[in-house]
Parts: C-alpha cells; structure tokens; sequence
C-alpha cells in the first residue's frame, strides 16, 4: 500500500520600508492660478543602491518615461506640464487624467520639483505611505485678497471604482465652480486608478481664507492627496508678495503627537515662520516647547497657527527651534521663508508636512539628489537661476553620531538642544550642494529650506516608522526555509516560536527547526519593543509508504512523522488497481477504512491507496 500525505499552505509575504525611500510614489496634480510664464517642473530620482535599476513613470497607468538610477546616479526626468499642473477651469471638480505615478523594484526617493515666474515649490513623496483612506486638508490661511491666490486640495486614487466624500468645510467657503460650503456642504465623486480630481476656491473670497483647512477627506480605496495653495500668502496684507505653498498629506494612521521644528530663513516677527496644526479629534491641547499650558485646544477639523514667537534661539548662532506636542495624534505642517533676503521674505514662502518624532525612524537618508536644484525665472534671475542656495536642516536623538557625506558637520552647525525635551537635538547646514546622504547611529529627519530672490520653498525627507515584518527566504518549509526582519534598521533582535523564547536567537534572521508560529522583538535605541506579525512555518511534504498484504478487512491509522499533530481526514480516498477491482468498487470511512473482497485465480492481489490528509 502507497501513503501520500499532502497538505495545502499558504505563506503571507509582506513587505515593508520606510518612506520616503521606497518602491512606489504618486503626485496628485494641481491648479495653477498665477498665470505667470516660464513653467519648468521635472521629477528627481534618487536611491541608495548601488546596482543601476530602472524607475518607471506612468500617468493614466500609461507609461510616459522610463530612466535608470544607482547611488551616486541621481536622475531628472522632465515631465510634461499637462500631466501635473493645469491653468483650466474645466479641468477643476471634475475626474481627470492628471497626475504621476512612479514605480520601481528597488526603493527610491523622488520629489516633483516646479515652479513659474517668480515662484516655486519642492513636493517630495511620503511613498506607500501616503495613500490611505482618512485625511484633514491643509493650507496656508490666505491673509490677502488676490485672485492669483487659492486654496487647493488634489486626490489621486490608486485603485478603480475608488469613492471619495470630501465634507467639514465652512459654509463660507467659495468654490471656484461657482458653489459654496452652504449650497454643498458635501462633495462626493468616484475614480478609476490613475484619475484625479481637483478642489480649489481663489483667494478673492474672504470666506476662502480658512474656511477649507481640515476638510475632511474620506475614500474607500486608498487614494494619494496632495494640498496647500498656489499661490498662498499668509503672514499679512501683502498684494504683490506671495509663493508657491504646496506638499503632499499623509492619512491620519501615519499622524502621531510629538514634533521638532527649525526655523527657516524668516526673521522672528515677520510671521512668516511658524506652525499650522489641525486636528483630528476632539479636545486636542496644543504645547510647546517647555510650557505646561496648553497654546491651543482645538476639535476636530480645527486649526491653530502657532506664531514665530515661539522658537527658541540656541546658542549663539541664529539657530531657533520650535518643540511641539499635542495631547493627541494632529497634522502639523511648517510653514517658513525659504530666502532671507531683506524686505522680501515673504515673497518666499514654504509649506512643509512635518512626520511626528519616533525613536524608529530610519538612521539614514541615503541619498538626497542634486539637492540645490530647482530652476526657476524671477525678477532678479531673468535668465533663469537653476543652484538656489539651500540649508539642510536634520533632526536627530541625543547622543548620535552622525555624518553628512561621510563627514563629520562642523560645530557651529550643531548639535543643537531642543527646549521642552532632552532626547532629541538639530543641525542647521547652511549652503548645501549637489548629491548628499545624512547617516545617523540614531534616528533621524531633515529637511531643506531655499531660496533666491522672490523665490522660496521647503522640503521635508524623512520617514514613518513601521511594524517590523518577516520575510522568508531560502525555502517555504522546513527545513530550508529562512526567517529575515530588517538587518539595518533595528538595534536588538529575539525570536520566539509559538511565543516562547528561543535561547540564542537574537540575530536578524533564523533558520527554524520546527513547525509552529514564529515572532521577533526588535528595538531601537530607547524605544519600547515592538512585535512582529506572527509567521506560520510548516514543515515540508514528505512521501510515506507502505506495503500491506490485505486479505482480510485493514484498518490504516495515519500519523504524521515529523510532527505531534494528529490528522484530520479529508473524506476523500482514491482507489486504483490495475488488476482487478473491489467488488464494491470504493473505499469507506473518509480513508480511513479498506475492505477488500479478494477473488480470482488465487494471485496475491495489490490494492494502491492514495489518501489525503492535512494537519489540524
């Protein structure tokens, strides 16, 4: 008698990584109300792999452009206006083509970087992480009437049949397809992957000068959401000063409640530095730095401007900070000056998203490409100016060791402390060129301000801690199989199986032994441990057989070899025979039972029993 045991399995592969290095990025388009000439937007491209691997662009899930990158080869790519930025009333409220989509094997950075006469931006991607299904709309409170001023919130939704309920505005609000919060406090419309839509209401309108921050925005399917203004003018009445104030959203699962800011180029009272916070529920108490009152206690949808007021100056070389912490998990998102050219900063404005602090967020960012670049015509640059003088801001815990470039940054550029918390310090770099990578013993962000003339902006690079995960390699059973969490990012490894420490087991992968359910603890630094997923690794099929002379009635008990686990029947059995058949021509009992009623010649007669089994 033959005995065949199979048994069905199924092993979940995740991936993870942490943004905004990472294999996918999408750029949800906007509406561009200046009207000023000299459009140039290009898309950068930058990885930390050494191995060249192609980057694939695609708009309306068409493949525009294809371009292959490796560290140290940073790539451009000039991406045609029509797919990004539109000037067309027609093309607002309205599903759209618009919008870029970026995908590769390998992780990679990319910012969309763009600008018009007189004006630029910097959006960089938050990768994966971006797209959600929850999120509050920012922008910089309008503080001046123009009509080349808007606010604006753009969605792009990543998969087909994707709903969108955009809703929590102010009656006031006036959209630019002529209705109001009023007449539509809810707006609802339906995507197909790649396709966008464009909300926006120009800066003529008194109602529009706040009334759209902390809209909320609500999708079924995850959808990728950029907001901000083009143009924006927030720190007074200043009818011919305004700048490009534009960054992708994050959703409200990727929010968190501990924040570091450093300053811009702004001087403190010009307004043009500070913080605009919204939150996402109720009873949210807004502090800074060391102040045990509250600055602010908002609900949901609300918003507060926390003034330049509250940075701290450190030490003695015009390095401020700004420490901020809310009760519960919020938006915050800075807004600066990107030049400080005297008596027209603010024509230089900049709009950040800020990440929350997190003692697991990655140690490096490797690396940043061509990271002064961003051509753009202005008064004083009628050429055109593409190097724009930029300083590197990073964020990092106490006590790192870290490296720019390989080099330790001067000390008059930091370590700075941070008032209101002793576990994390800055950097301020001034005048920062060409290709970088920041690397920290400790976690760490940063991010750029930049500026010339009547142009400025600000970019945020950093990213958003993630369960740690399993991957398996090697194999898909034991033995064989291989068990990895990240090797890099983490400072403590500790394996259990069936949630039972393994002695020993404290590096980034395991080769198991047994069956059962595996786990890993990690840490990083000072933060508490986290906790992988559970992993099921089964052992591999084995072919058992077995010989039975059956004259007589035979009953077969299954057991699995390698493992305690009693079988389950399948109630299924296949009999075959090549030289005879059983009278009744079928097997009993789920397998489990043979009854073989042997007639003929008097020949030994072979019955071939295939039986199914699976584990329980």
């Amino acid at each position: 008698m033959k005995k065949i045991l199979s048994f069905l399995f199924i092993f979940y592969f995740f991936t993870s990584t942490f943004a905004q290095l990472d294999r996918e990025h999408w750029f949800a388009p906007m509406v561009d109300r200046t009207g000023n000439p000299n459009p140039y937007q290009k898309l950068y491209l930058s990885t930390n792999r050494t191995t060249s691997f192609p980057v694939s662009i695609y708009n309306n899930n068409i493949l525009i452009a294809t371009v292959n990158i490796s560290k140290g080869n940073p790539q451009k790519v000039d991406i045609l206006r029509d797919y990004i930025i539109t000037t067309l009333q027609t093309d607002l409220f309205t599903p759209t083509t618009k919008g870029i989509y970026v995908k590769a094997e390998f992780p990679f950075y990319a910012n969309l970087r763009f600008s018009v006469y007189n004006h630029a931006e910097i959006i960089t991607s938050k990768g994966i992480p971006s797209t959600g299904k929850t999120f509050y709309a920012a922008n910089a409170p309008i503080t001046v009437s123009s009509s080349i001023l808007n606010f604006m919130a753009s969605i792009l939704a990543t998969e087909d049949n994707t709903t969108v309920t955009v809703s929590g505005y102010k009656p006031t609000v006036q959209f630019s397809n002529g209705t109001t919060g009023a007449t539509t406090p809810t707006m609802t419309f339906t995507l197909n992957k790649g396709q966008s839509y464009i909300i926006d209401g120009i800066g003529t309108n008194t109602g529009n000068a706040d009334g759209f921050i902390g809209a909320k925005i609500v999708a079924n399917k995850n959808v990728n959401v950029t907001n901000g203004n083009f143009n924006g003018q927030y720190a007074g009445n200043f009818a011919t000063s305004s700048d490009i104030l534009m960054d992708q959203a994050v959703p409200v699962d990727r929010l968190g409640n501990e924040f570091a800011l450093v300053k811009g180029n702004g001087s403190i009272g010009s307004n043009m530095e500070g913080a605009l916070v919204i939150a996402t529920e109720n009873n949210t108490e807004v502090r800074v730095n060391n102040e045990i009152t509250p600055i602010a206690t908002l609900n949901i949808g609300q918003y507060f401007v926390i003034p330049d007021s509250k940075y701290q100056l450190q030490g003695t070389n015009g390095h401020y900070n700004l420490y901020i912490r809310t009760s519960k998990n919020a938006y915050i998102y800075q807004i600066l000056a990107g030049a400080n050219t005297t008596g027209n900063e603010v024509a230089t404005g900049g709009f950040n998203f800020i990440p929350a602090l997190n003692c697991y967020l990655p140690k490096q960012i490797n690396e940043l490409g061509l990271i002064d670049e961003n051509f753009v015509y202005s008064n004083g640059n009628p050429t055109g100016i593409l190097n724009i003088p930029t300083k590197l801001n990073i964020i990092t815990e106490r006590g790192a060791v870290l490296t720019v470039n390989g080099g330790i940054p001067p000390a008059a550029t930091g370590p700075y402390d941070m008032t209101g918390t002793t576990n994390w310090v800055t950097y301020g770099i001034p005048n920062v060129t060409g290709t970088i990578t920041i690397a920290s013993t400790k976690a760490i962000m940063a991010g750029i301000n930049a500026g010339s003339d009547a142009v400025g902006y600000g970019g945020f690079f950093a990213g958003f801690p993630t369960q740690p995960v399993i991957l398996k390699s090697g194999g898909d059973c034991v033995p064989g199989i291989i068990l990895t969490v990240d090797p890099i990012i983490y400072d403590t490894y500790q394996w259990y199986v069936g949630g039972v420490l393994i002695p020993g087991a404290t590096s980034s992968s395991i080769t198991p032994t047994q069956s059962g359910y595996y786990t890993c603890s990690v840490t990083m630094g000072s933060c508490a441990p986290l906790v992988t997923e559970q992993f099921k690794v089964l052992n591999c099929t084995k072919l058992t057989t077995a010989t039975y002379d059956i004259c007589t009635t035979k009953t077969i008990t299954p057991a699995f070899t390698t493992s305690p686990q009693t079988p389950v029947s399948c109630n299924r059995c296949y009999c075959y025979d090549t030289n005879f058949r059983d009278s009744r021509n079928k097997c009993y009992n789920g397998g489990y039972y043979l009854y073989g009623n042997q007639s003929g010649n008097g020949r030994n007669r072979y019955i071939y029993l295939y039986f199914l089994w699976k584990q329980s």
